[in-house]
């Protein structure tokens, strides 16, 4: 897949595509869209006997303040395959600390057009309380295992707060392209 030619979304930051990496319900097994080769490779093994409570990915061309593409946790019914490209709407973000620094996880759901079962859904706060608990738990606990790592859960943030991160990131995105021969992805 040429990463490249997938755009950011519809109407970002309010609909957004998100590459998925890793499936809802999937092995223990981290995978990573390499940005130039558009190849999947396996990142790690979870250290945890933990599977990822959504569907997990990134949203090309962006960048967050860690340097990789804005992080996505799609909440949905089904699992989707890595590499598909999933129309989402974001819903909020969890904000958290790890060893490597600031990091946030966006939320969101499939836009109406794939499903109308997340219509009613505008924030975090009308998910069923334990979803975003399930969510927040895997994400404090995914490297407990792994020597050296270590995740602090700060807080959770409105839909608001999840798109200014989109647009921060597809601005932090642009901003890396100049002088570049490529895009960011």
């Amino acid at each position: 897949m040429d990463l490249s030619k997938v755009p950011v979304g519809k109407n970002a930051p309010w609909d957004v595509n998100v590459v998925i990496e890793i499936p809802l319900r999937g092995e223990p097994v981290k995978y990573e869209i390499d940005k130039e080769s558009g190849a999947m490779f396996v990142d790690r093994f979870l250290h945890t006997a933990m599977y990822y409570p959504c569907n997990y990915g990134f949203i090309p061309h962006t960048l967050s303040g860690d340097g990789d593409p804005v992080d996505v946790c799609v909440v949905g019914r089904h699992s989707v395959i890595p590499g598909a490209v999933l129309r989402s709407r974001p819903i909020g973000v969890l904000f958290m600390e790890d060893e490597g620094g600031e990091d946030e996880k966006l939320l969101a759901v499939p836009v109406d057009k794939l499903h109308p079962f997340y219509s009613n859904v505008k924030s975090y706060k009308d998910l069923p309380e334990i979803t975003t608990e399930q969510i927040a738990h895997f994400f404090q606990h995914y490297k407990d295992l792994e020597k050296g790592k270590w995740v602090k859960i700060l807080r959770w943030g409105d839909e608001q707060e999840a798109a200014k991160k989109i647009q921060e990131g597809m601005e932090r995105a642009a901003a890396a392209t100049k002088g570049q021969l490529g895009p960011v992805v």
